[in-house]
């Protein structure tokens, strides 16, 4: 993954795996026991997303249709919901604290 803003150009080494079914996108990281490391998962399509089911925090990114992000959120706790973010078409499910860690923001790109 890469983020590109107007000030930086960032290579994040973080395996993201595409969840572009319906039974992938449903479930999601749902059921899973262990907190995700050094990978992430892209759902397409998806404006908002549910932490049931959950047993650990996560980042969120939402992004638009040119892969820019509109919203954030750090350290999503289970049981939580994100409302449908205006303008987001994908979210990637990110280990919590990698928003603060690789400074993403709103208007960065991503690239995959």
């Amino acid at each position: 993954m890469e983020i590109i803003s107007s000030d930086k150009r960032l290579e994040v080494p973080i395996s993201i795996l595409r969840y572009q079914t319906f039974w992938k996108r449903f479930r999601g990281l749902m059921f899973r026991l262990t907190p995700i490391k050094n990978e992430g998962i892209f759902i397409s399509p998806c404006n908002s997303i549910h932490m049931f089911f959950m047993f650990f925090p996560i980042d969120v990114v939402f992004l638009d249709e040119h892969h820019q992000v509109v919203k954030t959120i750090v350290h999503l706790k289970p049981w939580h919901v994100v409302w449908p973010v205006k303008h987001a078409v994908t979210a990637i499910e990110l280990p919590s604290g990698t928003i603060h860690k690789y400074q993403i923001k709103i208007h960065d790109k991503i690239k995959l």
